[in-house]
């Protein structure tokens, strides 16, 4: 079995923030397919779906800065490989429009992925990084408070086509 997590922060208040496009991912690969939810280890700190019999699709429901408690229940629950782990997650390192899937290689400073690293006690999982830096020379809030603020309109136009993509490539890769 795979497994697919998006990373973000649970609530309205994040919705629409920079560091929910892992969440914003499941909910396209939610809505553009037929999935059920799925019991996971517990509804309060994972949201869980399942898309083709092999694919768990997850949500956890905590901060991101704590993603590798709820990723280590979730991997734990359904028996899933390191191999088979693919965490969706926003990246600073990365220019808004782009993305990268790697295994093993992630932002220079990711507390979300951190958290995950640590939990597991490995490195060697999918990343499937979308990247949300649009900021300029003369715009350089701090990463800490930039991935919190809301994308503008014209930057959700930008990101649904790398959405489209990163969903056709993650199919692509996991169903065939």
């Amino acid at each position: 079995m795979k497994l697919i997590v998006g990373l973000g922060n649970s609530g309205n208040k994040y919705k629409n923030n920079r560091h929910n496009v892992g969440f914003m991912v499941v909910d396209k690969i939610v809505t553009s397919n037929k999935v059920q939810v799925t019991r996971g280890p517990n509804p309060k700190l994972v949201i869980c779906y399942s898309l083709h019999n092999n694919i768990t699709l997850a949500q956890p429901q905590i901060f991101m800065n704590e993603s590798g408690k709820a990723v280590k229940k979730i991997i734990a629950h359904f028996g899933v490989k390191l191999a088979d782990l693919w965490i969706v997650h926003d990246d600073l390192d990365l220019r808004l429009g782009t993305y990268k899937i790697q295994n093993g290689v992630g932002p220079k400073l990711h507390y979300g992925i951190s958290s995950i690293e640590e939990y597991l006690g490995a490195k060697d999982f999918w990343r499937v990084r979308i990247g949300v830096d649009n900021r300029f020379a003369g715009d350089r809030v701090a990463g800490e408070k930039y991935v919190l603020q809301d994308f503008r309109k014209e930057e959700m136009e930008v990101l649904k086509k790398v959405f489209d993509e990163v969903c056709k490539n993650l199919t692509n890769k996991l169903i065939a």
